[in-house]
């Protein structure tokens, strides 16, 4: 009750005990008011003061608190995320696959890393010697990278230095790509290393099967204070190493062994730097494996009769790579600046006997490079509507090319030399060698522009200098459009010039005198240097998530290239080494259809590509071709000797009841062949099935996984090459049926 009723209240109280006063005279009486009194309550009860205590009552209910380990991660993902802004591959065609996809392949994290690419679209299938793979019918022309890094060329033939299990993320980049990559562009492969990594646990494992096959392996992750850290360790082990060059089942003489290494530190040094360390290394042997039945053409030191399937050729290999990159983001500021080293070395072996029997020489050829570089990158976003880009690069390459080669000497009409006697003269020794220090320099500035919600413009300008044994260079506009109209449909368009150094390694020259008068001497004796490729690529495609189907994505690719001095190589002899060339023009053309479906624990795939590269007009390293050879493709378009009309890959996997059912398919119409590559090989299918199953025998976060794979599944007997064609010097046969089985325990 308020305090100004409580008086009124008390003054109608009071005059109602009261005896009213006699009328006066000439007064109006009022009339009477009788007021009743309240009934009497008890006042409310006010509340107490609250009075202080140290006792408090409990807070409302909150997260936990992260622990270091966790905040930790947090930051690292942001520096992540800032990463892939700097390089992000705006207006570029984009396949990525991640860690579980790839172990829900049959063979998983222990097929090797060209397997696992093969389930791309575009991507054609070939012989280790001739590099295992082509994207969009390219010989060589991509580029690998760590982490946004890119790594620079190494010597190999056929050793791969990066090992599936290493890969958190997988990506291959194709088309007209922005300003930022650079040199090799046919594809980027692009492999984020694994971020769940850290939670100081890890994984040891044994796989093996067919044909001699174990590869145990082993990897761990964890964090200490602020830093992270990763490393693996694999050793492998077969009776396969290279192709087979017949169709049985067993090679002959073809054992490999190889290791592989890898390490990844990360630290945070506050919360807007980190500083990483990447490094990894493998080396390998392989025996040349041998094609019986061959026919000896020579005598060397009196041998002329040799079995072919007794030969005794091998190869080594070994690479090494660090980088070493600190990382900064400052309000609208990410850059990377990044050190790198690769040190690469490759030495064939022959059958000093046996090669001269059938081939005329024998080789001994080391090959090395090493590899100095630093590469700084720069993504500054200038509002909400633009971001630049910015960057560049320096490497330095020092290569030593020699080959020791034992051959004979000829006569007048091309046979093998005799004495007097009409005995064959023994062989003599050359020696040619080629030393050179190359620079590679680079630099770009881009702008994305979000014209709107839907609609971006990138355009960038590159400029790259080559000091090799040619001296080169070009400025590169690039220009691309990515419209998103509706939700789930994605277009994109672009263009752009590329300049492509050659390889230095591969592009060392040769001393054509030393083999005058002997087997090795050329038909053709021209040996202009191997130049830059310089290229126009257009590429138009378009995304579309079919939403009357969900988990069904849909897309489409086409592209065209136009080249001048279109850059190639070959294996030109019994050595498993390659060696450049170009062609004066090239045209290169092609469209890829793609199609993704996920459905809970049901995924598939499937891809098909046509594709067609055609070349004219040899202008470097002529002395390779024979004069007939060299004369049609100066008169001709060919196709080069690894375009592959149509490529396809297509693969599955179910989960079902913690059992794990997989299977992937690839397909191609066949690499060329014959004459001037004017023929082409048969075309092929090969179908692989995997099974596996997690049991919790040690602990339920720690499943022990056994898996059961089996590789060509029909046993499909099919030739990659078959020992002609341009740069072809032996057959290859793709991989009989093998099953293999594997066990792993998380750590």
């Amino acid at each position: 009750m308020s305090a100004s009723a409580s008086v009124l209240l008390g003054l109608g109280h009071a005059a109602s005990a009261q005896t009213p006063p006699p009328e006066a005279a000439g007064t109006t009486t009022l009339p009477k008011i009788e007021v009743i009194e309240p009934k009497h309550t008890q006042p409310p009860r006010r509340p107490k003061k609250p009075v202080v205590t140290t006792r408090r009552e409990a807070p409302p209910p909150t997260a936990a608190p992260q622990t270091e380990a966790q905040v930790l991660t947090s930051t690292n993902d942001k520096f992540d995320a800032a990463r892939q802004s700097i390089v992000a591959p705006a207006g570029a065609t984009a396949h990525q696959i991640n860690h579980q996809a790839i172990e829900a392949m049959p063979q998983g994290a222990d097929a090797p890393l060209d397997k696992v690419l093969l389930q791309f679209p575009g991507v054609t299938q070939d012989s280790a010697a001739s590099g295992d793979l082509h994207v969009r019918n390219e010989h060589a022309n991509v580029q690998y990278r760590i982490n946004g890094i890119m790594l620079p060329d190494g010597v190999g033939a056929f050793g791969q230095i990066l090992d599936t299990g290493i890969v958190g993320s997988l990506a291959l980049l194709t088309g007209a790509l922005p300003a930022q990559y650079g040199l090799h562009t046919a594809g980027v492969i692009d492999i984020q290393t694994k971020a769940d990594a850290f939670d100081n646990s890890g994984k040891v494992s044994v796989y093996g099967g067919s044909h001699g096959t174990i590869t145990p392996s082993f990897e761990y992750g964890g964090t200490v204070g602020q830093t992270q850290y990763f490393v693996s360790g694999r050793y492998f082990q077969s009776s396969v190493g290279i192709e087979n060059p017949t169709p049985s089942y067993n090679a002959i003489h073809d054992n490999t062994s190889q290791e592989k290494g890898f390490l990844y530190l990360s630290t945070v040094i506050d919360p807007t730097s980190r500083l990483t360390y990447i490094g990894g290394v493998s080396n390998g042997t392989y025996q040349i494996p041998n094609n019986p039945g061959q026919t000896p053409a020579f005598t060397a030191f009196g041998v002329s009769n040799f079995d072919s399937s007794k030969l005794n050729e091998h190869q080594t290999e070994f690479n090494q790579f660090n980088v070493v990159a600190y990382q900064k983001s400052v309000e609208d500021i990410d850059m990377q600046l990044s050190y790198f080293n690769r040190y690469s070395q490759l030495h064939f072996y022959p059958d000093t006997i046996g090669d001269l029997v059938f081939n005329g020489v024998a080789s001994d050829i080391y090959r090395q490079s090493f590899v100095n570089g630093i590469q700084e990158d720069t993504a500054w976003r200038v509002g909400n509507a633009h971001t630049l880009r910015f960057g560049f690069s320096v490497s330095s390459e020092r290569t030593l090319v020699n080959n020791a080669s034992s051959l004979f000497q000829v006569d007048a009409s091309g046979n093998q030399a005799t004495d007097g006697a009409g005995a064959a003269l023994p062989p003599v020794s050359i020696f040619d060698s080629s030393a050179k220090t190359g620079w590679l320099i680079g630099t770009y500035l881009q702008d994305e522009w979000r014209i709107t919600n839907q609609l971006t413009l990138n355009v960038g300008l590159r400029f790259d200098q080559m000091y090799q044994y040619v001296d080169a260079n070009q400025l590169s506009p690039r220009a691309s459009l990515t419209w998103k109209p509706y939700d789930g449909t994605t277009f994109h368009a672009g263009y752009s010039r590329n300049f492509t150094p050659p390889e230095q390694v591969i592009a060392a020259p040769v001393n054509l005198a030393l083999v005058q008068g002997t087997t090795q001497q050329p038909g053709v004796s021209t040996n202009s240097p191997v130049l830059p490729e310089r290229s126009n690529v257009f590429d138009v495609g378009v995304d579309q998530k079919i939403h009357a189907i969900p988990g069904l994505e849909v897309g489409v690719d086409a592209y065209y290239k136009t080249a001048r001095d279109l850059l190639d190589d070959g294996q030109f002899g019994a050595a498993y080494v390659l060696t450049g060339f170009n062609y004066e023009r090239g045209e290169n053309v092609g469209v890829e259809l793609k199609a993704k479906y996920t459905n809970g624990n049901f995924n598939a795939y499937g891809n098909i590509a046509w594709a067609q590269q055609i070349a004219t007009n040899v202008v470097s390293n002529q002395y390779l071709f024979d004069p007939d050879e060299l004369a049609y493709i100066a008169s001709h378009n060919v196709y080069t000797d690894h375009a592959q009309i149509w490529t396809g890959s297509l693969g599955a996997s179910y989960l079902w009841n913690g059992t794990r059912f997989s299977a992937s398919m690839i397909y191609g119409s066949g690499l060329r062949a014959g004459f001037a590559n004017t023929d082409h090989l048969p075309g092929y299918t090969q179908v692989n099935l995997g099974l596996s199953h997690d049991f919790n025998i040690v602990a339920p976060n720690k499943p022990t996984t056994i898996r059961f794979d089996v590789v060509n599944l029909f046993d499909s007997i099919y030739q990659i090459r078959d020992g002609s064609g341009i740069g072809v010097f032996a057959p290859q046969y793709g991989p009989r049926r093998g099953f293999y089985v594997g066990i792993s325990q998380k750590l």
